[in-house]
């Protein structure tokens, strides 16, 4: 566990490693791991879809989680701001994705506490699968979005800490009808509001075949100026 090396509003070089955690390392993770994989609880099944626009990222989930056969709950929050200018998608364990955001949110804020400015979103996709690599937060598929000086950017990360940025990316078990939609639709000059579109459509289309994926639609608009999320019931409201 790292300690405190003083002053946190003091100017640190450089040099400072910025991929790790500020926290410290998580201790055990090989046997949280192997406890994950044979564990029964709440998921999300979900279908979780993210691209970019010439303006910022949009961000869309379904609302639905499941447990096994039993749709467990009807009003879940897939989609969480973790950076000020930045937002995290989630699909899979619902207590390790809601661990791994507040891991993240923690983070985010000790990095601009201690260096005096934001984590670039490459930074951030980096410390995510780093996260995800060390076997603490099993199993998570999320999608990062977010806007720093270099742009708008989509990172699809796996549950092992595999990252790549994108133009586009689906994650979760509605994924194939969500991406079916995009690869038609999508095009890199779309303005925010033709984005959102195009994302609640895309999520429509799986929930109409996806048993693990419904009850609604999150949206997340990030730009420069900070994370919008809205909550909608119906699809009529975003399409």
């Amino acid at each position: 566990m790292r300690t405190s090396t003083g002053d946190l509003t003091e100017e640190l070089s450089d040099d400072r490693p910025v991929f790790g955690p500020e926290l410290g390392e998580f201790s055990e993770s090989e046997r949280r791991a192997a406890e994950a994989g044979d564990e029964e609880g709440m998921k999300t099944g979900t279908t979780t879809v993210g691209l970019t626009t010439e303006d910022g990222v949009v961000l869309a989930t379904d609302m639905r989680a499941s447990m096994g056969y039993m749709v467990s709950s009807k009003d879940v929050q897939k989609v969480e701001q973790i950076h000020p200018t930045g937002a995290l998608t989630i699909a899979g364990s619902v207590s390790a994705a809601q661990s791994l955001i507040s891991t993240l949110q923690a983070e985010t804020n000790l990095y601009e506490a201690r260096r005096g400015k934001d984590m670039s979103m490459e930074a951030l996709s980096t410390l995510t699968g780093n996260l995800l690599r060390s076997g603490a937060f099993f199993v998570v598929q999320p999608i990062l979005g977010g806007v720093d000086e270099e742009g708008p950017h989509i990172y699809s990360i796996d549950a092992l800490g595999g990252t790549t940025e994108e133009d586009y990316t689906v994650t979760g078990s509605g994924s194939q009808y969500a991406l079916g939609v995009l690869e038609q639709e999508f095009n890199e000059e779309m303005a925010i509001e033709d984005a959102k579109t195009l994302a609640a459509r895309a999520i429509e289309s799986a929930v109409e075949r996806d048993l693990a994926s419904g009850n609604g639609i999150n949206v997340a608009v990030v730009t420069e100026e900070g994370v919008e999320i809205t909550r909608h019931k119906e699809f009529d409201e975003v399409l």
